[in-house]
């Protein structure tokens, strides 16, 4: 039979793909042939599972349903079976160099001398001991010791269920194997009949294209040129692949279309900030190619634009103004499935379809620095709901807004003349700062304000543009730039501030809202201290948010009608919700159901873009994660320094009408758990403490006027404290 028919046999392309059911933007899908664009899982699910693994394959068909395109890198062993795996050698992620230790061998690879285990030594029975595991070693290595064997084509092609599901064969080393008297076209020809329904081959090399085109003319197999660097040489016409794009019309005689790095169409500078788009996908529309993207990656930062934020990366490709891509390839598939049949076409305008409030942590302190002018008018236009200011007070009794009561933590201070100004205090913290009580307001209003980056060590830094940019603002500012808005203000360490520095910061509170009474404001009051709270008790228009300041895995009746009576909602952490182990999810809490149960709204905190904040469990996409709260638990508002995210998440369609698609459903806390092996499975974390009434009593400060609140206090300071969480 010839090859030609096989492939004309077994696979009808366009019929067995379905297309997924997203309405796209408003002026419909701007890909070449007007539909949805492709979702192409590379190695499946390899963003977490090892690349080209059963589990890795089977979670991108778990996840995003039926209408997803498998993508297998082929290799040939040296009896010339296919096998999909991501890379020539074998060493980097399968354990074969303790299977076969001392035989690594050499080869000339594109003209350079490389070492290491290679597929052509070794027939695929012998491969049967060797197991596959994460290549990335920024990526969790939990599911090494699952003894995950190498899976020929046929293999994957057997996890597949529906016919609606596409399979993507890359032959990125064709010419490698020719050299070593492998056939990549008899294998193609090996293929038994209808069982494998090839959708689509690609590669770098031209020569190989051209000579498998030529065969499977009649077939409707698509055959995609896979373009590398732009410096790169692509050794059949001897030019660089930059070069080679300028003339898709050469490419059209040869190809369908064109898998390319993003950088081609969305290039970024020196300083990672998104240049403007080329016309890269436009052009190739016009010649009759096809678009297809690679590299979109959730856990390898792109652009400072995009805020860390892999949806935001992935709309850019599909739901811009100008054109859309017709395919993304991604080792986190679920991201451009959801993109694609829930984000696209919303609109500045689209209807919330979830009451879910967001509440700021610091403003949009994701981008700006923490509670400027700039933070709060970005968070406003970023559609936050609640705006917060965590009141810090200066030496001559102006309360400000600032968030952390060390100028250190978020100020240049240090490099001014307060640097000597450090003192270390006991009560408030165990290392030196420069306090705000330290400085007064006009010396304070000098400072320039420094950018959060809470995941530094990780090499993430916050928009750099922006690190040292806005201003820092009183209360009284704060109230008049968010006039009219809903505003949250919290109060901390008030216990020292009014015993050792003879600063009242709830008599300051009170007495900016009561100058800025005229005005609409909607009022919380937050603090982990229920002394502080009772303050407030009296201003039936505040809304008192008691924060508990440790994880629990539950609350006692007595600590919850207790809190009743001085709060009227509640702010807890992520893991209250959700324990963790070694960033996996081992379970859930009965936490959020046992609050709400006593009429008591429930905030969440904090939900930041940087994949490093997530468990694994959460595919490194922020709205993943706050789809399993907003879904899966209920919650009633959550905390994030980036609520551009969280308000877009609140307006996708897969919310409407209770939208079931794989990817819109809350995650499962332990499945990934589950299915690490006992040699690597990390420790389960103790048990979290049940909250007592005892811990949240609090005596009122003695030798303070009525209005003065407590806090928390340090040994001799106040009053006493109450109880430590115990388990």
């Amino acid at each position: 039979m010839t090859l030609s028919r096989v492939l004309a046999i077994l696979i009808l392309q366009y019929s067995l793909v379905a297309l997924v059911s997203s309405a796209g933007p408003p002026s419909g899908w701007k890909t070449l042939q007007g539909s949805p664009p492709m979702v192409i899982a590379r190695g499946g699910f390899s963003g977490i599972f090892p690349d080209s693994s059963s589990l890795a394959y089977g979670l991108a068909l778990d996840t995003c349903g039926p209408n997803v395109t498998l993508w297998c890198d082929v290799q040939l062993t040296k009896d010339g079976v296919g096998i999909c795996f991501p890379e020539l050698k074998l060493d980097n992620a399968t354990d074969i160099s303790i299977a076969y230790p001392g035989k690594a061998k050499d080869y000339l690879v594109n003209g350079v001398s490389t070492r290491g285990w290679f597929s052509v030594d070794y027939n695929f029975g012998e491969l049967a001991n060797v197991s596959v595991v994460q290549g990335v070693y920024s990526r969790t290595n939990k599911f090494d010791g699952n003894k995950l064997p190498i899976l020929t084509v046929e293999q994957v092609v057997k996890l597949i269920k529906s016919p609606s599901t596409g399979l993507w064969l890359n032959f990125q080393h064709a010419s490698f194997f020719k050299q070593q008297n492998l056939s990549v076209e008899n294998f193609l020809q090996s293929l038994p009949g209808r069982s494998v329904p090839v959708n689509y081959i690609s590669s770098p090399d031209v020569d190989f294209l051209r000579r498998v085109k030529s065969s499977f003319s009649s077939g409707p197999t698509s055959f995609i040129f896979r373009i590398l660097e732009q410096s790169k040489i692509e050794p059949t016409t001897n030019q660089t692949y930059g070069e080679l794009l300028k003339n898709l019309a050469l490419i059209k005689t040869f190809s369908s279309g064109i898998l390319v790095p993003k950088g081609y169409i969305w290039p970024v500078d020196s300083d990672h900030y998104l240049q403007p788009h080329t016309p890269l996908v436009t052009d190739a529309h016009r010649e009759g190619l096809q678009v297809f993207v690679s590299d979109l990656t959730n856990d390898v930062p792109f652009s400072y634009n995009f805020s860390y934020d892999p949806l935001a990366e992935c709309l850019s490709f599909i739901d811009g103004d100008d054109f859309s891509v017709d395919g993304v390839l991604s080792d986190f598939p679920v991201t451009p499935s959801a993109a694609i049949n829930c984000f696209s076409g919303l609109g500045e305008n689209a209807k919330r379809q979830v009451d879910t409030l967001v509440i700021t942590k610091y403003g949009a302190s994701g981008d700006n620095p923490a509670c400027t002018d700039l933070a709060y008018n970005q968070a406003k236009s970023d559609g936050a709901d609640v705006l917060d200011c965590p009141v810090q007070m200066s030496k001559d009794g102006i309360p400000f807004c600032l968030s952390s009561i060390d100028l250190l933590e978020s100020t240049t201070v240090a490099d001014t003349q307060f640097k000597n100004r450090a003192t270390t205090i006991l009560e408030i913290k165990f290392r030196s700062g420069i306090y705000t009580f330290s400085l007064t307001w006009d010396e304070i209003k000098t400072l320039t304000p420094s950018i959060l980056n809470p995941y530094e060590k990780y090499i993430l830094s916050r928009n750099p543009k922006s690190k040292n940019l806005g201003k820092l603002i009183t209360l009284s500012d704060f109230l008049s730039l968010n006039e009219g808005s809903h505003i949250l203000i919290s109060i901390e360490n008030a216990a020292y501030l009014a015993e050792k520095q003879n600063l009242h910061v709830t008599d300051a509170v009170l007495d900016a809202l009561q100058k800025a009474k005229p005005r609409s404001h909607k009022v919380m009051i937050q603090s982990t201290h229920s002394s502080v709270l009772k303050i407030f008790k009296d201003k039936s228009k505040f809304e008192r948010v008691y924060k508990v300041d440790e994880n629990i895995r539950d609350a006692a009746d007595s600590a919850i009608e207790d809190i009743k009576t001085f709060a009227d909602s509640v702010v807890i952490g992520k893991a209250s919700v959700f324990p963790e182990s070694s960033a996996f999810l081992v379970n859930s809490t009965n936490t959020v159901a046992r609050l709400k149960s006593f009429k008591l709204p429930v905030y969440v905190e904090t939900f930041s873009n940087e994949f490093v904040s997530q468990a694994w469990d959460y595919y490194s996409d922020p709205s993943i994660e706050i789809n399993s709260f907003v879904i899966g638990t209920k919650v009633n508002g959550i905390i994030t320094d980036f609520p551009k995210t969280a308000n877009r998440y609140r307006r996708n369609l897969c919310l409407k009408n209770g939208n079931k698609e794989p990817y819109r459903s809350p995650i499962e806390p332990g499945k990934l758990f589950k299915q690490i092996s006992n040699l690597y499975l990390p420790p389960l974390p103790p048990p979290l403490p049940v909250l007592t009434d005892s811990n949240v009593t609090e005596a009122p400060l003695p030798g303070v006027s009525g209005k003065v609140p407590s806090s928390k206090a340090a040994p001799g300071v106040g009053a006493a404290a109450p109880a430590p969480i115990t388990a």
